[in-house]
């Protein structure tokens, strides 16, 4: 099983937010405690503010918007105003996540949230949890469409390789797939079905379920494959032989 260890790259400065719909936020004018209000972004991207009235704010930075909302202000009602605006509650980006987590779901992203924190939020991977998460990305604009993010979770969170563990975007959907597994039958101490990794060979495999019994004929292991649907037996296999997921390696009992 895969444990979460968060290890997040830099968020971003709360000045690069991107404000949207449902967004709440606070705008403060210095020095003019009745122009300071709260307000939330309607689904058409405006809020109403005293004295400028409707402004559109979807799609800016908060940076952006407070310097917007200054524009607005020294043109006839305040000279050099000094706005600031902070985000109360984010509402407009969700995510969903799906698959082998402990509480898959639809999530709020609150600002800059990364892939292992989503994971966090769902409650974690699952026992049954494999190594490969996949995102679909919707992409808007000139080249409208829809694009996949394959994310290896063994060299996120094991190796530590902090590049994968990629900042998410609103209408994100996450499906962390089920762990790949293999199956030792036969001689073995321990025959049961055990996790897959990348580069298991087949005496790593044979370590895994406790090793030989007495009676294993090592010399006639047979590994039963399917390759596109199609059924391949590996006859005395080899004990460097690469492990492939859904393999069966039979060891049979030695005749003497």
């Amino acid at each position: 099983m895969l444990l979460i260890l968060v290890n997040t790259l830099p968020a971003l400065a709360a000045d690069d937010y991107i404000v949207g719909e449902e967004d709440v936020i606070k705008i403060t004018v210095y020095d003019h405690p009745e122009l300071t209000t709260t307000e939330r972004v309607s689904g058409e991207g405006i809020i109403t503010l005293p004295l400028i009235g409707e402004i559109k704010v979807a799609g800016l930075t908060t940076d952006q918007m407070s310097k917007k909302i200054a524009a607005r202000l020294s043109d006839g009602f305040i000279v050099d105003p000094n706005v600031s605006v902070f985000v109360v509650e984010f509402r407009s980006k969700k995510t969903i996540i799906i698959g082998y987590v402990n509480k898959p779901g639809m999530y709020m992203l609150s600002g800059d949230t990364t892939l292992l924190e989503l994971i966090s939020l769902a409650g974690g991977l699952s026992k049954d949890a494999g190594g490969k998460a996949t995102i679909k990305r919707k992409y808007l604009g000139s080249n409208d469409g829809e694009g996949t993010i394959n994310i290896d979770l063994q060299k996120l969170i094991e190796q530590g390789d902090t590049s994968l563990n990629i900042r998410l975007m609103d209408g994100d959907s996450v499906f962390i797939a089920k762990a790949s597994v293999f199956y030792l039958t036969g001689e073995v101490k321990n025959p049961a079905a055990y996790r897959y990794e990348d580069g298991i060979t087949l005496i790593k495999a044979v370590t895994m379920a406790g090793g030989f019994t007495d009676k294993a004929a090592i010399g006639r292991i047979r590994i039963i494959r399917k390759i596109d649907n199609k059924e391949k037996v590996i006859q005395k296999a080899d004990m460097d032989e690469p492990m492939l997921p859904d393999d069966v390696i039979i060891v049979p009992e030695s005749f003497f």
